[in-house]
């Protein structure tokens, strides 16, 4: 799982530097949990969201109208309603 997750971070820090963009990789620790103390305070303030699987994205709607888009081959999916279910 490690070396997968650390190809990953090179795969998407390489890509970041071809278009001379810069990025920065959180993987354990405190820098880890950091980040996902910030996801989760920024996903609790959304007041909406649009499940776009078909475009493998998802909008997150923010006070004021604000929009951010996760692009992502999974979680549109994992997120969707099998037909015929119930919220």
């Amino acid at each position: 799982m490690t070396q997968e997750r650390d190809e990953a971070v090179d795969r998407v820090i390489g890509l970041e530097e071809e278009v001379e963009a810069s990025g920065v990789a959180s993987v354990e620790g405190d820098a880890l949990e950091h980040a996902r103390a910030t996801l989760h305070a920024w996903i609790d303030q959304m007041i909406g969201v649009v499940v776009s699987p078909g475009l493998g994205r998802v909008t997150i709607i923010h006070e004021g109208g604000r929009r951010s888009s996760i692009a992502s081959a999974t979680l549109p999916f994992v997120m969707t309603l099998p037909v015929g279910a119930k919220p």
